[in-house]
Parts: C-alpha cells; structure tokens; sequence
C-alpha cells in the first residue's frame, strides 16, 4: 500500500479512538464510563484478533476489493480494508468489552498510540494453510504476535488482561475444493480442525488468558452457494460440511479446556448464530428488518464480476441494493454491517461468559 493511503486510514483510526459503537452508530465517548465498563467486564482491556476476512479491518493489501468502493460506504464512509459496507465482527467484539476496534498489523508503526486497545492480525482469504490467497496464514499471524512479545511491544499483563478472537470462515475449505474438487474433503477436515487447535494451544501457551475462535457459519447458506437457487434455499450438502467441523471443534475446544486449569477457550457459534438470523429474518418486535436474508447487497453484473469490480476504464461493474439496512450479506460471503449486528446480538450471550 502506498504510504500515502496508509496515512489516510491511520487518520480514520485516531478519529475513531475517540468514538465508539452505540447500537451500530457512532456516539460519542466517555472515559469515565469506558474504565467502568472495564471493571464490569473483568478488567478486559486488549483485544487481539487472529484469522480471516470475517474480523480483519484492514491488513490485506490494497488490491483485495475491501479497498475499494463501495466497501466502507457506510461506515466509516470510505473503504478501510474491512470486507462490508461497514463495522465487522471485531468491531462489534470490541464493543462488548467497552473497548475500541485494535489497530490492524500493518499500521502498528503509524498508530502506536492505538497499541493499548491490542492489535489485529488477521488477513482476509486466510486460514491454517495455504489458501488462494497469499497472505499471511495463521501461523505467520502468531508468529508476528510472539515477535512483538519478545520485542516487549506487548508484555504478559498485557496478555493476562485481554481477549483474543480467533475467525476460520472456511477459505482452506474453498482452496481445497478448488484444488482438489470434493474428493476427500471429508478426510480434509480434521487436518484443519487438529492445524487450528496448534494454533489455539500456542495462543495460550504465548499468555492468553481468554479465546474465542469461531465455529464454521452456515457456508451453504452464504450467497455464493445460494446464487443457483435464486437466492430461495441454502445448500444443505455445504452445511453439512460445516456441521462436521463444528462438531470436530467442539470436541478439541472441550479436549483443550480439560487440559488448562483456566478453562481459557470459547467457541463463538457462527453457525447457530447466522442461522437465527436468517430464518428468523432478523426479527425484532413483530417488524422484520432483512426481507430475503440470502440475497448479497452488493453483487457483480455478471459472472464475471463481483462487488467493487470496475472496468479498464473505472466503470462499475456492480450494482447496489437500495436499502443496506434490509440486506443481512454485503457481498457473495460477508455479512452487511446491520448483518453483523444481528449476529453480535444473538452471540451476545456467549460473549458475556468471556467477561
């Protein structure tokens, strides 16, 4: 990324560490209230963040499609590296704890007044192995995690006195099928359950008192897979696959949990929790807020586009939804901003046992 870019969106981050998220706006911030809500939440004050684009806020490169419009058009109002219109997962996680979005890795040298609320180091299109995507896998994430540790970036109260996330949305599922076609996929699974649970275990081996990792979402009800039914039904066949997984990380989280004394690991139910809100249609007091919940927002004019595709001559190449507010996915695979706050509210519960 050119610096100048990147000194723009540092820019953003010192204007939103004096805000934070309020029912899914910006509201003003209160110190006073903020070390109170702190204390309530068990002295939680770090947030790091490990995985893919589901909580990555800015890492990947300029030439992924969060870095251009319409992505972050609502908020922060220009594309900021996160894979919606607006807030993710880890701003939401954030809130909860009554703390701010951590910096993403890549800006850690511009930002470092911004070390106190923990950092990011997820990459969107990631996952334990090698996917498609070149960046940096799991692995290399904590590997740059245990590097600021040992430069004393980050020192063992610090990590005592934080909440780490950890995202798998299914991108080595994806490199797989690409590969391989479906042949084995059944047989490809523990092999990325058993690589994330190393990942887990060195996390907490590292100081980390309290993790969250994801389970799978619901990958057949994600639009990619919901497109060849007009966006009707989810492919039971795909959530069948994300089923064996999860079942598969619960098992190794309960295994894991039996092994420390801390009882330090959480799932963070994905699946369930996608499911509410898509059968459900994002129901509140009678009024239904997302009319057809497979249906993307954002979506390219064709097979051969996708959301934020532009021509050689910068025509857009996709079209928009009129309401975002109504749309629960932004895009093939993420959700909307209001998606993800429908999510975060029915995980809510889950959250709280972590505080």
């Amino acid at each position: 990324m050119d610096t100048k870019k990147l000194l723009y969106c540092v820019l953003y981050y010192f204007l939103l560490s004096s805000l934070s998220v309020v029912q899914g706006h910006i509201a003003p911030h209160h110190h006073h209230s903020h070390r109170h809500h702190l204390f309530k939440s068990g002295g939680l004050s770090k947030l790091f963040v490990f995985g893919d684009s589901y909580v990555d806020t800015g890492n990947t490169n300029k030439s992924t499609s969060a870095w251009n419009d319409p992505y972050g058009i609502t908020f922060p109002g220009k594309p900021t590296g996160r894979f919606s219109d607006g807030r993710v997962l880890t701003d939401y996680v954030a809130k909860s704890m009554g703390s701010r979005s951590p910096i993403p890795y890549r800006w850690r040298k511009l930002g470092i007044p911004l070390l106190i609320y923990g950092m990011n180091f997820a990459y969107g299109g990631t996952g334990v192995f090698p996917t498609l995507n070149p960046g940096p896998n799991m692995t290399t994430q904590i590997d740059f995690f245990q590097n600021l540790i040992t430069d004393n970036v980050f020192n063992i109260s610090d990590l005592h006195s934080s909440l780490t996330l950890v995202t798998l949305a299914g991108n080595d599922y994806l490199a797989y099928i690409v590969n391989n076609g479906t042949q084995g996929l059944e047989s490809f699974i523990p092999k990325v359950v058993t690589q994330l649970t190393v990942n887990l275990k060195r996390i907490h081996g590292l100081g980390a008192k309290k993790i969250a990792v994801t389970a799978l979402p619901p990958s057949g009800c994600l639009p990619r897979s919901t497109a060849t039914s007009s966006f009707q039904q989810c492919n039971e066949t795909e959530n069948s696959l994300a089923n064996s997984h999860n079942l598969l990380l619960k098992q190794a989280v309960a295994k894991l949990n039996n092994e420390t004394n801390d009882s330090a690991f959480v799932i963070v139910d994905l699946y369930a929790s996608f499911l509410s809100v898509i059968q459900n249609k994002g129901e509140k007091e009678g009024s239904i807020k997302f009319e057809n919940p497979l249906k993307p927002c954002c979506v390219g004019i064709s097979s051969n586009y996708s959301c934020g595709s532009v021509d050689e001559s910068g025509a857009k190449k996709y079209t928009l939804c009129e309401d975002k507010e109504s749309a629960f996915f932004w895009d093939s695979v993420h959700p909307t901003q209001e998606g993800w706050l429908a999510v975060y509210a029915a995980l809510q519960a889950t959250l709280e046992q972590l505080f």
